[in-house]
């Protein structure tokens, strides 16, 4: 939109940016946002919180108490199952799922966590799963039914659905903890807040998405509309259903450690905080590495069952399997009766490589000090520094060996005016304007720019890449954080997600490149994905922690970590799904491999991309409350004090603030995806 029109616009903005940073004592007001004019909500959500409470408190309690029942009962089956009998369970189940490859990875998990002696604490976490994961279908089945029925409905429950998943678990903890008190209820809640919304936007595209002809078919057949919902569109719909119940699995499971926080059961969430707060490295990477290991397990599992032939789950040796696995299940239970090592795993097989992990750390942190600090103080001080506070206040002889003086300034400016002017004079006169604009932010620092020129340059970038809607949506988001008050902690929180969003797009979109083009490649990089896409975010930060200290730079790193996942993932599945037609037509008229990749796969995988930096964003922002433990101070450290403190309004205001800054976010790269998918007329199938 407006393409002609925008080197006026970015230009415009580069220019009133500048004066308002030249002139600042003459228009204080249009720098930073005066503490009079600030009217902060958090009274008026403390009070409203306070009295909803005094109402309907008890009733909570209640429903609390009530729902400690199951995880109660799932906790004690599985601690009296012996290890033997659950395990024979898991392997089978994880053969009907996808075969003898799953289930010798299942085997394996499993003789890991009771190999390191956390078999008990495996089955605690495994239970409150058990019990969460059904509770999260049933009502996300029920809002994604009405949802794909009534068009109205979905207006209302997809901004629902954007809140849950943008707003941080830990900005809801407070309320749920309030409501129904400490114990396993409140993780339960928590994890079903959590994982719900994706069996919703599952089921919608589920019932959305059955053939019509599918549907005509039941209606000529004579099915009523209790039929033709169970028999014909559910049927149909189950695949994508299915993945929903993968996809559901894995939410609730990471959401162990934070419920463990406010749950104190004995699981393994509990053991890794309790090996954190000891700053044990290799204990708490062990226990870690399980929770990644369940995770995988079930995610493995609910796929296998999500993508498998329907027919051919209707095998008649299904029955027969499960006939046998029953049997050996019933034999080594007695035999376990027999025999304590198939009841309970020996001490005397247990190992624990911690110590040697916690060594080989200890002399990397030793003997690289030196190279440590200078990675450290290098990207710190040339990188992450002058985004943060501008050139004009990073640069000094003490760290860049010069000062900004005006013969070095005037030389920016010459470097900067010429980079655009060769942009300007090659047709790129939007391209030249940006460059101008990104060297104006640069020399102030995006924390000092005004507030005026910061607000006005996201409404105008949501305007240009969306339409009038985004860009009074964004306004109206922008002017609550304003209001509110947290705007410098807004602003925090969008330098550390800037520089870690750029570096995980940068090295993650080159990585699932090079994945797409080498299947040994794939396979090294997909297993370290997955674990770090499923090793619970307190335990990324340790290994940093323990080798860089605390600080901004620790959690940058953390942030790429977790968020470089999806920039990989989407990548290289954009790269291999491409139509096949496409690519052998480039093929036919002699294009080279470079020519393939730069010219025909990017172009048409690029609505994949950016699919995947929509998503490295997410988790950016959802790794930012993590990363305030190791010393940032944006809105995830709001959030920390609310939940300290106890001041609902603290933390579900800033909880507010990281979800629009996500659904921001959202919005302009869904707007940048669709652009390309419609200009190269392919669609992205992920979900």
């Amino acid at each position: 939109m407006m393409r002609n029109g925008q080197p006026l616009i970015w230009g415009g903005l580069a220019a009133i940016t500048l004066a308002l940073y030249v002139f600042a004592a003459q228009f204080p007001f249009l720098v930073s946002f005066p503490d009079t004019w600030v009217a902060s909500p958090t009274d008026a959500m403390n009070r409203w919180m306070n009295g909803f409470v005094d109402t309907f408190g008890p009733a909570f309690k209640a429903v609390g108490w009530l729902l400690e029942w199951p995880i109660w009962a799932a906790q004690g089956l599985l601690g009296i199952l012996p290890w033997s009998v659950t395990t024979i369970f898991l392997v089978v189940l994880g053969y009907a799922a996808s075969g003898w490859r799953l289930a010798l990875f299942v085997a394996l998990s499993l003789l890991y966590m009771a190999g390191i002696g956390f078999w008990d604490e495996s089955m605690n976490s495994l239970a409150i799963v058990l019990i969460s994961v059904p509770m999260a279908l049933a009502v996300g089945f029920g809002f994604g039914v009405w949802g794909a029925y009534s068009e109205r409905a979905k207006r209302v429950i997809m901004p629902m659905l954007d809140l849950l998943q943008t707003i941080p678990a830990f900005a809801y903890l407070l309320p749920i903890l309030i409501l129904f008190g400490f114990g396993t209820t409140v993780g339960l809640v928590a994890s079903i807040l959590y994982a719900f919304p994706p069996m919703v936007r599952n089921t919608i595209l589920g019932l959305r998405a059955v053939p019509p002809e599918i549907t005509e078919a039941g209606l000529i057949s004579g099915a009523t509309p209790s039929q033709l919902f169970w028999k014909v569109r559910l049927p149909a719909a189950q695949a994508q259903m299915l993945l929903g119940v993968n996809q559901t699995t894995m939410a609730s499971l990471s959401m162990v450690i934070i419920a463990s926080i406010i749950g104190g059961t004995n699981d393994i969430g509990w053991e890794v905080l309790s090996t954190i707060r000891k700053a044990q490295f290799g204990e708490s990477l062990l226990v870690g590495f399980v929770i990644a290991l369940i995770a995988m397990v079930l995610d493995r599992i609910t796929y296998g069952f999500a993508t498998k032939d329907r027919a051919q789950g209707r095998n008649r040796n299904a029955l027969r399997l499960w006939g046998i696995t029953a049997g050996a299940m019933i034999v080594t239970g007695l035999l376990s009766l027999l025999i304590p090592a198939l009841h309970t795993w020996p001490d005397a097989l247990v190992f624990d490589p911690a110590p040697q992990m916690n060594e080989a750390l200890e002399y990397v942190v030793i003997n690289g000090r030196e190279t440590i600090d200078t990675i450290k103080n290098s990207a710190f001080f040339f990188i992450m520094l002058p985004i943060k506070i501008g050139l004009s206040k990073a640069v000094s002889p003490f760290t860049w060996g010069f000062a900004l003086s005006p013969p070095i300034i005037a030389g920016y400016a010459l470097i900067v005016a010429g980079v655009a002017a060769w942009a300007f004079v090659r047709g790129r006169a939007t391209l030249a304007s940006l460059i101008v604009l990104g060297s104006v932010f640069l020399f102030i620092g995006l924390t000092n720019v005004p507030w005026v020129a910061l607000f006005t340059t996201l409404i105008c970038a949501s305007y240009i890449i969306a339409g009038r809607g985004l860009a009074i949506g964004t306004a109206c988001a922008l002017l609550f954080l304003i209001v509110a008050g947290i705007w410098p902690q807004t602003v925090l929180s969008l330098y550390l997600c800037g520089v870690g969003v750029l570096i995980c797009f940068t090295f993650g979109t080159a990585i699932g490149i090079w994945a797409s083009e080498s299947r040994v490649v794939s396979a090294i990089v997909r297993p370290i994905i997955d674990t770090l896409q499923t090793m619970p975010l307190f335990v990324i930060l340790i290994p940093f922690v323990m080798v860089f200290k605390i600080g901004e730079f620790t959690a940058v790193l953390a942030v790429i970590a977790y968020a470089i996942v999806p920039a990989i993932r989407y990548t290289e599945h954009g790269l291999r799904n491409l139509p096949p037609a496409v690519t052998e037509a480039a093929e036919a008229i002699g294009a080279t491999r470079t020519q393939m990749l730069f010219k025909v796969k990017l172009p048409l995988a690029l609505p994949a991309i950016m699919l995947g930096l929509n998503q490295t964003i997410i988790y950016a922002i959802g790794m930012l409350v993590i990363a305030a433990l190791v010393g940032t101070n944006g809105l995830g450290q709001q959030i920390y004090i609310g939940l300290g403190d106890g001041d609902f309004g603290v933390g579900m205001t800033a909880g507010i603030g990281m979800a629009v800054i996500a659904m921001i976010a959202d919005r302009m790269t869904q707007a940048i995806s669709k652009r390309k998918q419609e200009e190269f007329g392919v669609s992205s199938d992920i979900i």
